[in-house]
């Protein structure tokens, strides 16, 4: 079984509150990782026990053998009240684990009722290091320390697993058509469902076109308008799309890069998904020659980077913002990331070979910022390219 990186933070998590919130998108792992943790373990998709909460809140609580795992918690949402109520009279750390496919704590009803009484963490599908056993390995320290370690990889290798993406369970799939099986039966099952459960859509069908067309524009600046004109509803409703999708951890919304360095900067959000295969799975990409000729093959790769960088924030060193950068002149940075007065500003480039050009917004950047600035342009070469002491071409083979 592949080690989790965030497993350590976890349980330091659980020694120092008494509830501990794993949240992430479906099929990313959680139940497994909560079950090392934990031998009292209830699932609320489990009818019966769902039945049982639902009638008397306080009393199922109450009864519960400590610690415990309550798993899919967004499907009760009401429980986190008697959980605050038992917190109260018999405060013991770690006596809760609760997961959640959506993030319950961004939902109205239920936004304070454990402020101050839980530790939120966030589960990400593998990364490239989880899947090779080098769950130790942070790339956001290594980029922060200036310390470039890049393994070896065939460039096909790195496609397959832009392909595939990093769901656990595509670590056992072997063939395009098992994959593609089992990503239509992800998104027609998981997102549909967890759409009906945290809202009221009427109209099922606007909502899985919305879903569609928002892969061709991943990587791109969030256009509301645009995409109400396309599936053929109120900016309101797409508003309300986009909320599900982040709340069940299918999409992130990048926020803008602002810095008093006499620019104007656009202030739009960069869309993600939050996997590169369910991109690739949108865009009808299955195999090498389709990737690579792909008019999508830079923004797959975009969102490929940015998915890895996503993971290996979330259990950095220290706390890291990531942004991106857009002014109003057409300077464009794919990503900025921002620790303490430390940047690294990140280029994505889907060639093999780079030269200095590639690093031009990053230059102009650091011309005119008086913060210290480390430009780094990742591509899919296989070798590390100095064109300056603070300018560095990685290979793909940094994230693995």
């Amino acid at each position: 079984m592949l080690i989790r990186s965030i497993k350590p933070i976890l349980q330091t998590a659980l020694k120092i509150s008494p509830v501990v919130l794993l949240k992430g998108a479906r099929q990313v792992g959680k139940s497994t990782l909560a079950l090392e943790n934990n031998t009292n373990y209830f699932v609320l998709d489990d009818v019966s026990v769902r039945v049982s909460a639902s009638e008397d809140p306080n009393l199922f609580i109450n009864a519960l053998p400590k610690p415990v795992c309550i798993d899919e918690i967004q499907k009760l949402p009401q429980l986190l009240e008697s959980i605050k109520l038992y917190i109260d009279k018999n405060r013991k750390n770690g006596d809760f684990l609760i997961t959640g496919s959506a993030n319950i704590l961004d939902l109205k009803n239920t936004k304070d009722t454990l402020a101050g009484r839980i530790i939120e963490l966030t589960l990400y599908p593998f990364s490239q290091k989880e899947k090779r056993g080098k769950y130790k390995d942070n790339v956001i320290d290594m980029l922060f320390e200036n310390e470039f370690i890049v393994e070896n990889i065939d460039i096909k290798e790195v496609i397959h697993d832009i392909i595939s993406g990093s769901y656990p369970i595509m670590q056992t799939l072997d063939t395009p058509l098992e994959k593609k099986l089992w990503f239509s039966s992800y998104v027609s099952t998981y997102i549909e469902r967890d759409a009906r459960d945290l809202a009221e859509i009427r109209d099922i069908d606007s909502f899985f076109r919305f879903v569609n067309i928002i892969a061709p524009r991943s990587t791109g600046l969030l256009n509301k308008s645009d995409l109400s004109k396309e599936v053929g509803v109120r900016s309101e409703t797409i508003e309300n799309y986009i909320t599900i999708l982040e709340q069940t951890f299918q999409i992130t919304l990048l926020r803008a890069y602002y810095e008093n360095i006499g620019k104007q900067f656009v202030k739009s959000p960069k869309l993600f998904l939050n996997d590169s295969g369910i991109m690739c799975y949108f865009l009808k990409i299955t195999n090498d020659n389709e990737f690579l000729n792909s008019m999508y093959k830079g923004a797959i790769f975009e969102n490929f980077i940015f998915n890895e960088l996503q993971k290996h924030i979330s259990f950095a060193k220290n706390e890291t913002n990531i942004y991106h950068y857009h002014t109003n002149d057409k300077k464009e940075i794919d990503f900025i990331l921002q620790s303490g007065e430390k940047i690294v500003a990140i280029e994505v480039k889907s060639s093999s070979s780079i030269n200095k050009s590639a690093f031009k917004h990053i230059i102009d950047f650091k011309n005119k910022s008086n913060k210290q600035i480390l430009g780094i342009v990742f591509y899919l070469g296989d070798k590390i390219l100095y064109f300056d002491e603070d300018l560095v071409a990685l290979p793909v083979g940094f994230f693995y």
